[in-house]
């Protein structure tokens, strides 16, 4: 079974167990749980802060007003929505869509912490400032930070405005708009990087291929 499978499979286990977790209180209220969408080969995930009512109501993620401004804006940058992986902070929708509350936080976040690991993206688009928060604690907020470059170990984050706030906020849009083009420029960089990576181990194993055969005509002596 080749790993691309093993890893779609191993996701969409990780689905099933989000969708009857019971391990905080959301689940008493919610219709569905929403647990993401898209491809285990993504090189882009997307990390919002909860699902709102079309969500709960669907199982999907942004499928609503934000939802089809996140795919215009990918469009724009010329990437296809369904190449993209998207979730959430929070698997459930909280009550009147208010703010997550830490205990929540804190119930969700393995999950997110085995989609990022089995996604192994190039690029993680953190939406909004609870995103932010869950992923790079300590940072400054999102105001400061938003369209930069964030390494965390072996991760690349880049924090965003959450696109339901540009809805109501024509600066924000703007300010959207042109950090998605910033994150072109890095989703270029990070392909690169990744060439360079596959030229330099196809190189490597060139060179072991060559001292075992050399190793091997020595032996015939």
């Amino acid at each position: 079974m080749s790993l691309g499978l093993v890893d779609a499979e191993a996701l969409a286990a990780l689905h099933d167990r989000i969708n009857i977790c019971t391990s905080c209180r959301l689940h008493e209220t919610r219709t569905r749980a929403v647990p993401g969408d898209g491809p285990v080969t993504a090189r882009i995930m997307a990390v919002g802060e909860a699902p709102g009512e079309n969500e709960d109501r669907t199982g999907r993620p942004f499928v609503g007003a934000a939802g089809q401004l996140l795919t215009r804006l990918l469009q724009s940058i010329g990437l296809d929505r369904q190449d993209i992986y998207i979730c959430n902070v929070l698997k459930c929708r909280p009550p009147g869509n208010r703010d997550p509350e830490p205990d929540e936080v804190s119930s969700c976040a393995h999950f997110l912490d085995e989609q990022v690991a089995l996604i192994r993206p190039d690029v993680i688009l953190l939406l909004g400032r609870h995103a932010v928060g869950r992923l790079l604690p300590g940072m400054p907020g999102i105001s400061r930070i938003h369209g930069q470059r964030v390494r965390r170990g072996d991760r690349l984050y880049v924090p965003l405005f959450h696109p339901a706030a540009a809805l109501y906020n024509a600066s924000l849009l703007r300010t959207l708009e042109e950090d998605m083009q910033r994150v072109r420029g890095y989703l270029d960089d990070a392909e690169a990087e990744r060439e360079r990576q596959r030229k330099d181990e196809e190189q490597e194993a060139a060179r072991a291929a060559a001292v075992r055969a050399a190793d091997e005509q020595l032996t015939l002596f």
